[in-house]
């Protein structure tokens, strides 16, 4: 399997910012402590948590979808990723919510919920984030 690598070059301090990267060149962009802490436009660890956690979640559910014989028309998956103050200083991700919103045709709720859930848990993204609590609303439209 490969192994993939992104990087952030930091110039300065707290006023300062950070550019990343992805190996493919297809993300890039700038981090500073603004877009980060307060509400100022831009990017950040945060979000780019979130978009990993629910591509990974997405694509471990489809997996499992298709080995119990079923094809989602669609999965979209939101990742809320909260980052509070620590108690005694510092900041940490305490918590991940996914949301999912599935239209899979003629899965019954149970083995929907089932195979949700067994997602979670097992997606990589999930399985490296297991520090936070990481929680799942998962809908069946018909």
């Amino acid at each position: 399997m490969p192994t993939r690598q992104a990087e952030t070059t930091w110039q300065g301090g707290k006023d300062g910012s950070g550019d990343f990267e992805t190996e493919s060149g297809r993300i890039e962009g700038t981090f500073r402590f603004p877009t980060r802490f307060e509400d100022e436009e831009g990017t950040n660890p945060e979000e780019l948590i979130g978009a990993a956690h629910s591509g990974c979640f997405s694509m471990q559910l489809t997996a499992f979808l298709e080995e119990e014989g079923y094809t989602a028309d669609s999965l979209h998956t939101s990742a809320d990723v909260h980052l509070e103050q620590a108690d005694g200083g510092g900041f940490e991700i305490p918590r991940i919510e996914l949301t999912l919103d599935a239209q899979v045709p003629d899965i019954d709720r149970d083995t929907f919920d089932e195979l949700a859930n067994r997602a979670k848990e097992n997606c990589p993204v999930s399985k490296a984030l297991a520090g936070p609590e990481i929680t799942l609303d998962a809908t069946l439209e018909s």
